[in-house]
């Protein structure tokens, strides 16, 4: 028998409500297929099975609110045969009396319908004992008043409720540690705007992307910034999930993961970057996007703040910032001139890494965006096929 629990969907997450079912009792279902819709503070999830196996019984109904762990429905492994169920004995038969029914008048019954009365539960006092029009009015009259239904709740006041939550515990049990790296981006803009000339919009890469795939090739080079934090010890991933930071239309955010992000090109992360942004304020996300991210990175775009210092999303252990990327005076081979600069910040958990490594990274971060071509394929760079310092 497999247990399918309600699965955490991000730090910021402690229950949820169940929306809706994707399946029933007796329904075949395999490994990654949605099964449920659970809405949480931030978005309505497609909850995926990770298991194959026959649905046996749905223990949580649509509409009720569980926290993080409860198990939402039971499964019969392949070839698992249920358990048969012992029928109850029969209840002796006893002697019954139809209850007597009133005659109830056509405008006495229309009337009840609308008003919700049942007339046949009504003492008449028509002839015969008939139920009549006044009954029903003097009934509806009798009832206690409705109470209104309950306020929707806030959306928005939750998100911030949930999202404070997790950076207060993100604060108050990671020892942060922050490091900055100005990184010049001419080499990376010229190849990237080659690649782009005379391709149309949906074909184009933007520059995020290419900060993205930067961030998995360099951390191969410091791994233990790759992975989570948990029982008091640090478990790295072989994968790079990159959870990125998007910003919802009316406020808050969400970092889903892109994954396997160094096994991937540029064009196909370009279409699940826009697919992932789409989906996230369209609030229809995938229960895997937003439970193993393994470092996010947030990125402010161009028209925002020169720099940002984020909050680690526990049990995660570290977090990658993008500013804004704007011409400044640089230096390049001794002389001075204008190109385009980011400034790269690296919050990281001291339990898992320490200051030393976290410059590592971002001293390859600005390497690897030095070869942008290199980003474009699985070809390795100089950097990578170096030994490097521990």
């Amino acid at each position: 028998m497999i247990r399918f629990e309600l699965p955490s969907l991000g730090a910021d997450m402690d229950e949820g409500t169940l929306l809706a079912w994707q399946v029933k009792p007796g329904d075949t279902v395999q490994r990654g297929q949605v099964v449920a819709v659970v809405d949480t503070s931030k978005a309505a999830v497609d909850v995926e099975i990770w298991h194959d196996g026959v649905v046996s019984e749905l223990l949580v109904q649509p509409g009720e609110k569980v926290p993080v762990g409860t198990v939402l429905a039971t499964l019969l492994e392949p070839g698992e045969v249920a358990a048969p169920v012992a029928k109850p004995a029969p209840l002796p038969a006893k002697a019954s009396r139809a209850p007597t029914r009133h005659a109830v008048s056509p405008s006495a019954r229309k009337r009840a319908r609308e008003l919700g009365i049942d007339p046949d539960a009504l003492s008449g006092t028509g002839a015969e004992g008939s139920v009549t029009l006044a009954d029903i009015e003097a009934a509806a009259a009798a009832q206690p008043p409705t109470s209104p239904p309950p306020a929707a709740p806030d959306r928005q006041k939750e998100m911030r409720r949930a999202i404070a939550a997790a950076m207060s515990r993100s604060k108050r049990e990671i020892p942060h540690y922050y490091l900055s790296e100005t990184i010049p981006l001419q080499a990376a803009t010229n190849w990237l705007q080659e690649r782009n000339k005379n391709l149309p919009l949906t074909e184009r890469i933007l520059p995020a992307v290419l900060l993205i795939k930067a961030v998995a090739r360099a951390l191969r080079r410091t791994p233990e910034l790759n992975g989570f934090y948990r029982d008091g010890q640090f478990i790295p991933s072989a994968a790079v999930h990159a959870g990125v930071a998007i910003s919802l239309r009316g406020g808050g955010l969400v970092a889903p993961a892109l994954h396997d992000v160094q096994d991937k090109p540029l064009e196909q992360l370009m279409r699940e970057l826009a697919d992932l942004v789409k989906r996230a304020r369209a609030g229809s996300l995938r229960s895997s996007e937003m439970s193993d991210p393994t470092i996010t990175i947030t990125n402010l775009g161009d028209q925002s703040a020169q720099s940002v210092f984020g909050v680690i999303y526990p049990p995660q252990v570290a977090l990658v910032g993008f500013g804004s990327i704007n011409l400044r005076p640089w230096v390049q081979d001794g002389q001075l001139g204008v190109q385009p600069v980011v400034c790269a910040t690296l919050a990281a958990d001291h339990r898992a890494s320490d200051g030393h490594r976290g410059a590592l990274f971002l001293v390859e971060l600005r390497e690897q965006l030095q070869q942008a071509q290199l980003l474009t394929d699985g070809d390795a760079s100089p950097a990578d096929s170096q030994e490097h310092p521990t």
